[in-house]
């Protein structure tokens, strides 16, 4: 029997968190912990394994707030700053565990070798700098990770490319505006399912909340938790309030 498979919402907000800079927004100025969201990102953990989905600039608080003191591996669903930015504050755990695996698409990596160079460099490295084990994945061939198989879930953002992923009956997915048929069934009647969803105003690149709904019921999960969320949103209460009663919205995991 396989041990249990723990999620820790490390982060739920949209790329700018909330409260966002400068911002007089109610919410913004809510006095309500879980109106408080950090870049989106998920701590996996397993038998004595530790993994994260999407490393953004929020990851040391994160790791900090968690006690994190060993990580296994990042997953990363694609290369924009608010899911990769933080890659440089893995320096304490690969001071002491040796080099990082990253699980990331082809081109994820030609971004951040291009972003991160210092990072990549194998000819006079500076010695601070960490080390990553780039492990090339794709939405065609599932993994084993630690004796779970991992299926990558293509998804696009606007245009852009993005990886979710199913471990189990868990099923985990961000920044997604549209998806086809073929990956939609790799997710169908999963335990929990995590999908993100700005705002109730449609969006360019992001479900909006309607859209998020929709999509929760073509998939049928038993659980759903809407994530990436911007202030516009409301608040976390009020919209908490009027979901389904099987859907509910993310919140940052309260200290």
């Amino acid at each position: 029997m396989k041990s249990p498979l723990t999620i820790t919402f490390l982060g739920t907000g949209t790329s700018q968190g909330i409260p966002v800079i400068g911002s007089d927004h109610p919410v913004c100025k809510s006095d309500n912990v879980k109106d408080k969201r950090l870049r989106v990102s998920v701590l996996l953990e397993w038998d004595d394994h530790t993994l994260v989905i999407d490393c953004g600039p929020d990851f040391r608080q994160q790791m900090l707030r968690e006690n994190v003191k060993k990580l296994d591996g990042i997953l990363i669903t694609h290369e924009h700053s608010d899911h990769t930015a933080g890659i440089d504050d893995i320096r304490p755990f690969y001071f002491r565990q040796g080099n990082i695996p990253f699980y990331a698409a082809q081109r994820v990596f030609k971004s951040l070798h291009e972003r991160f160079g210092y990072i990549f460099e194998t000819a006079n490295k500076y010695p601070g700098a960490p080390t990553i084990d780039e492990i090339e994945i794709d939405s065609d061939t599932p993994f084993n990770l630690f004796g779970r198989k991992v299926i990558p879930v293509q998804a696009f953002h606007n245009k852009l490319p993005v990886l979710g992923f199913r471990i189990d009956g868990f099923t985990y997915l961000t920044d997604v505006k549209t998806m086809i048929q073929s990956e939609i069934e790799k997710i169908k009647y999963s335990e929990v399912l995590v999908i993100n969803a700005l705002r109730e105003e449609e969006h360019h690149s992001h479900f909006n909340l309607r859209e998020a709904l929709d999509f929760i019921s073509e998939v049928q999960p038993k659980t759903a938790y809407l994530t990436h969320i911007s202030h516009v949103m409301g608040f976390h209460d009020e919209v908490e309030a009027n979901l389904p009663e099987h859907v509910h919205l993310a919140y940052d995991t309260i200290p």
